[in-house]
């Protein structure tokens, strides 16, 4: 296990489907208020009962006063990068510094083609990811113009602009051995979730990113590990790993945190907001105390 050190973070997952709309905005206002840190929102735009999730992002920032926002993660595919970095830059400034840019290779891809996006093979779609990377940088860079030639995406003297309020996050929510080494190279998180990537493929999964950001001359703490726990939070007796009650909770999390994982954003499935509030005043704050009780060791 490594723990890089980083501040333990806590957040929550929120359904962007349009007919529960005043529960998800209720979720961030609770989040806001009881001092989680972060808000992710999934991007699946060819679920037509879905909310567009740049346009929910943009309500829930102009909503809430202290809690980050992400795409967790946005869909490149639909989204060509050097639009998606000025979307991004635009809510950071309007939020006064509060967004995050949560981004995906691509998943559903007959959904993808049925909007109008091309179907990619994992190498393709992981060859656009790198690009996209590269793309979103220079867009985001103070240079005056900016040229990228790529196989995916082209950049004919863009003018890169408005700037960023902060240093946003560009985390990549990947899977694979070669886009986790791509994260460790040119990323600053990674984010990975609970149902796809369960807790035992996890450290795996960090030593690649690991490796990779120490070939690149970066220290592995540099890249912010999100980590998407799906799950109850129940009153009875365990049923896996994210399912049982708070002190289960309040273990598993304390384990993953000392093994390298620095954001938890929870995924609940029934009695949201109930679940939400247990999240916020039982198991956060119990896992910050673990977890700077395991440090002081």
């Amino acid at each position: 296990m490594t723990d890089y050190g980083r501040e333990i973070s806590f957040g929550v997952f929120p359904s962007p489907a349009a007919d529960v709309l005043s529960e998800t905005l209720a979720v961030a206002a609770l989040a806001d208020q009881a001092g989680l840190d972060i808000v992710g929102v999934q991007d699946h735009p060819y679920q037509g009962t879905f909310l567009d999730t740049w346009s929910l992002m943009a309500v829930i920032l102009e909503r809430t006063t202290r809690v980050h926002v992400f795409p967790d993660v946005a869909s490149l595919p639909l989204r060509p990068p050097a639009v998606l970095a000025k979307a991004a830059a635009s809510l950071d400034v309007l939020s006064g510094g509060r967004f995050e840019l949560g981004l995906g290779a691509g998943a559903f891809w007959p959904g993808i083609e049925a909007l109008g996006g091309r179907s990619r093979d994992a190498r393709s779609a992981g060859e656009a990811l790198t690009e996209a990377v590269e793309v979103i940088r220079l867009m985001w860079s103070d240079q005056r113009a900016v040229r990228f030639d790529g196989q995916h995406y082209r950049l004919g003297g863009a003018h890169p602009g408005p700037r960023p309020a902060h240093d946003i996050g560009l985390w990549l929510g990947v899977g694979g051995p070669k886009m986790l080494a791509l994260a460790g190279r040119r990323a600053d998180g990674w984010v990975s979730t609970s149902s796809y990537y369960p807790p035992e493929v996890q450290p795996d999964m960090h030593e690649r990113v690991d490796a990779a950001a120490t070939a690149a001359g970066r220290q592995p703490s540099e890249v912010r590990r999100v980590y998407n726990v799906l799950g109850v939070i129940t009153a009875g007796a365990s049923r896996g790993p994210f399912v049982g009650p708070v002190d289960q909770w309040v273990e598993t999390l304390t384990e993953l945190a000392l093994g390298g994982t620095d954001t938890f954003v929870f995924g609940p499935g029934d009695d949201v907001l109930g679940q939400v509030r247990l999240f916020a005043e039982q198991v956060a704050p119990a896992v910050r105390h673990a977890v700077g009780r395991s440090r002081l060791r």
